[in-house]
């Protein structure tokens, strides 16, 4: 790597080490970040993947570790992995709350520690936005896959304007080496894997804006938004 890739992955590192070290791993409802009306992109991916029993998994970019704690309650083994330390610390504490086991490793997206035809699943939430090349990443991801694995992730892009709205006033909560997707990646996506599944959720976005920007008033450099959830419940 350059050493401006060093220091860009230096001070995601050491962000997210002090994110790591001021969250409340009781106050984590697990489902949330999947079953919730403000979770679109989860819900679309637990729809197309199908049944995790037994598969395994590799979380990568675990942060605060919902997702291998889920994965893990619906049977699937999974590796909490994140290039911050504390992220992975908390992962596996989440894991220990909830009753389900869960291997954790510091890992570098970029440069995974795993051998080919390793996993079964690999899910990265919010991740390749905060990597220098995020195609490199996505060429490790498709090298540990078995063959006919799955690789399942979402993350901002550019081209969604109320994400750029967001992006300008919640400067506290992000990185500032990190870069919304181009949808363009698609397109390099769909050159090593045999089907790729899609979709934008601008809509959601808008409205999860709405709701907690205008509606609650939730400071955005306080609360992550993507971290927040709303449930409904009919009468």
């Amino acid at each position: 790597m350059s050493r401006m890739q060093d220091e860009i992955l230096r001070k995601e590192q050491e962000f997210h080490d002090r994110w790591a070290a001021a969250i409340d791993v009781e106050g984590i409802q697990v489902k949330d970040y999947f079953e919730a009306c403000t979770a679109p992109e989860n819900r679309f991916i637990l729809r197309h993947l199908g049944d995790v029993q037994g598969k395994y998994l590799l979380d990568l970019g675990c942060g605060a570790g919902e997702n291998s704690v889920y994965f893990a309650t619906r049977g699937a083994r999974c590796v909490a992995a994140d290039y911050s330390p504390g992220m992975v610390e908390v992962a596996l504490k989440l894991a220990q709350n909830n009753g389900v086991e869960v291997e954790g490793q510091v890992v570098n997206a970029m440069a995974i520690a795993f051998p080919d035809n390793t996993f079964d699943i690999v899910y990265a939430s919010n991740l390749l936005h905060h990597i220098p090349h995020p195609e490199i990443a996505i060429q490790e991801a498709f090298r540990v896959l078995k063959p006919g694995g799955f690789f399942c992730f979402w993350d901002p892009l550019k081209h969604n304007p109320v994400i750029n709205v967001y992006r300008r006033i919640a400067t506290k909560v992000r990185t500032d080496d990190e870069t919304p997707l181009d949808i363009a990646i698609v397109a390099h996506i769909q050159s090593l894997f045999s089907q790729t599944l899609y979709d934008t959720f601008w809509f959601a976005s808008l409205w999860i804006f709405l709701q907690f920007y205008l509606l609650e008033k939730v400071n955005p450099n306080e609360e992550r938004y993507w971290k927040k959830s709303s449930l409904n419940k009919s009468a």
